[in-house]
C-alpha cells in the first residue's frame, strides 16, 4: 500500500441521476492521482457514467477489498454487482436506485469502521430513492452516524468558496426554533465547526455566530443564550464572534472577508444567504463523523442526467476538502 497517500472512496450516487457522469470527469482530474481511490458501485452504472461524459480512466476492476494492492495502481473500481445488470432509468426516483446507493454506502462505511478508508466522496443522493430503497433514517448523515457508531453531536457543514457554515437547528418548524436555542446547543456546532475547519487547514478559524432575531435585538434570545454561548466559546480559546444580524451577517462574513465560518440558528438564514452568493459551487461535509465524507451541495438534477451538462465544480471541491481533512487527520 502506498503509505504517501490516503485512501478515498468514492461512490457514484444515485445511478438515474447526474453522479455517474460527474465521478467520471472527477476521475479525469490530476487532482485525483494524490490519492489512493476506490471507486464503489455497479459496473453498468460506471459505464453509463463514462458514456455521457465521453471520458476513459484507467481504473482496476476488482470485487473484494482485500484483492487492493496500491502498489500496482492508485485506482480501483469495486464493483458491487455480484451479477446484477439492472437498466436504471435516467431522471426517474426508484427503489432500485435507492438500493444501490445503500449497498455502495453501507460498504464504504464497513470499510471506513476497518480503517480501510480514510474519507469517503459521493456523488449526488437522492432521498426519495432512498427512502424507497430501504434508508430509514431522516437523511444520509443519520444513516452515518448510526452506521459509524457516532455518539457525539453531529451535523451538516455547507459550503462556499472554503466558507463554513453550521447551525444550531435543521430541517424542523420555525415556530419550534426558539425552544432550541440554548447556551450547550448553541456551543456545539461552534466547537465541531472550529475543529473541523482546523482539519482543513485553518489554525485559528474566525467564527461569526448569527442572531436569532431581526437587528440582533428584537427578542431575548440573544441576551440570554446566543452571547453567552459566543463568551464560553471564546473561554475554550475559540475565535468567535457575534451575535451578527441575519440580514447582512454573509455581507459581512463572506463578502467582506471577516470571518472563515458561520453559525446560525436555523437552516434558511444560512441557506439563503448561502445559496444567494454561491449555489452553483457548494459542498456538504457530514461533520462530525469519524472521517471526511463530503459530496456536491446540489442534487442529482434530474432535468439534465444523461445530457453531459453537469458541472464539475462542486464535486470537485468535494473531493479536494475530503482529501484535505483526510490527509491533516492522518498525519
Amino acid at each position: 500500500m502506498n503509505q504517501n497517500k490516503i485512501n478515498i472512496a468514492v461512490l457514484l450516487g444515485d445511478p438515474s441521476g447526474i453522479g455517474p457522469e460527474l465521478v467520471a470527469k472527477l476521475l479525469s482530474e490530476e487532482i485525483t492521482n494524490k490519492a489512493n481511490i476506490v471507486v464503489i458501485g455497479e459496473k453498468n452504472i460506471l459505464d453509463s457514467g463514462l458514456k455521457i461524459s465521453g471520458k476513459k480512466i484507467n481504473l482496476k476492476i476488482i470485487e473484494d477489498f482485500n484483492e487492493i494492492d496500491f502498489r500496482d495502481a492508485d485506482k480501483f473500481f469495486l464493483d458491487i454487482s455480484k451479477g446484477k445488470n439492472h437498466n436504471y432509468k435516467f431522471s426517474e426516483c426508484s427503489k432500485e436506485s435507492g438500493e444501490s446507493v445503500l449497498s455502495a454506502l453501507n460498504l464504504a462505511l464497513d470499510l471506513a469502521k476497518q480503517s480501510k478508508i480514510h474519507a469517503i466522496n459521493f456523488g449526488p443522493f437522492n432521498k426519495t430513492s432512498l427512502k424507497l430503497g430501504g434508508n430509514k433514517y431522516s437523511d444520509e448523515l443519520h444513516l452515518m452516524a448510526e452506521k459509524l457508531n457516532v455518539k457525539n453531536f453531529f451535523c451538516e457543514f455547507n459550503v462556499i468558496d472554503n466558507f463554513w457554515t453550521a447551525r444550531v437547528t435543521s430541517h424542523i418548524p420555525i415556530k419550534e426554533v426558539p425552544n432550541h436555542i440554548k447556551k450547550e446547543k448553541i456551543l456545539e456546532p461552534i466547537k465541531l465547526i472550529n475543529e473541523a475547519m482546523k482539519l482543513n487547514g485553518i489554525k485559528i478559524p474566525r467564527v461569526a455566530v448569527q442572531a436569532l432575531n431581526p437587528h440582533a435585538e428584537f427578542g431575548t434570545e440573544e441576551k440570554e443564550e446566543i452571547i453567552p454561548a459566543i463568551e464560553e466559546a471564546k473561554k475554550i480559546g475559540i475565535n468567535a464572534d457575534g451575535p451578527l444580524p441575519c440580514d447582512t451577517s454573509f455581507i459581512t462574513a463572506y463578502k467582506n472577508k471577516n470571518h472563515d465560518c458561520i453559525v446560525g440558528m436555523y437552516h434558511d438564514a444560512l441557506q439563503s444567504g448561502l445559496k444567494a452568493f454561491g449555489f452553483d459551487r457548494g459542498v456538504t461535509v457530514q461533520g462530525g463523523l469519524p472521517i471526511p465524507i463530503t459530496t456536491p451541495a446540489h442534487g442529482t438534477a434530474f432535468d439534465i442526467a444523461g445530457k453531459n451538462q453537469a458541472n464539475l465544480e462542486p464535486t470537485l471541491n468535494s473531493f479536494k476538502i475530503a482529501l484535505t481533512m483526510a490527509e491533516n487527520k492522518n498525519r
